[in-house]
């Protein structure tokens, strides 16, 4: 979908606050509210606008500890990485699962848990559990200096 100026203005104020009413946006971007509901309605239905979330803060739900953690495969099969994502899916610890390249591991794992004794239950009770995971590596972050949900409008 080629997005022209008015479009990437409605998606950046809504990557900011989603919670803006037709009104509010329409004000935002300097169009009038039925052309910008029309807009969001076009960008929904593309499948440009995915959807609408709250942010938490981990912190103030207890949640100190993120990971990464590199998952090893005993074999590259598509059964035995559907068999993985299918498990890693349904881990609510599980923030992001990406299949990588370029390092000894297959997988990437961004997880969150509030301490280490929850780290410890989620990997040795779930993660090391599922067949064809060999190895794992993982990561502690200290720090999050930058943490964007916001996409880039290129």
């Amino acid at each position: 979908m080629k997005l022209d100026a008015y479009d990437k203005r409605i998606l950046e104020a809504l990557q900011a606050d989603g919670r803006l009413s037709n009104q509010e946006l329409a004000d935002r971007i300097g169009l009038s509210p039925s052309p910008c509901l029309r807009r969001v309605r076009r960008l929904e239905e593309s499948g440009v606008l995915a959807g609408y979330r709250a942010l938490l803060n981990a912190r103030a739900l207890g949640l100190n500890l993120m990971a990464f953690i590199h998952i090893s495969m005993d074999r590259h099969t598509p059964e035995r990485f559907e068999n993985f994502e299918r498990h890693v899916a349904a881990c609510a610890e599980v923030l992001e699962c990406h299949l990588i390249t370029g390092q000894a591991a297959d997988y990437l794992l961004k997880v969150i848990v509030a301490d280490m004794d929850g780290f410890q239950a989620l990997l040795l009770n779930k993660i090391t559990r599922i067949d064809g995971v060999t190895g794992v590596h993982s990561s502690f972050v200290m720090k999050s200096p930058v943490s964007n949900t916001a996409l880039p409008l290129l």
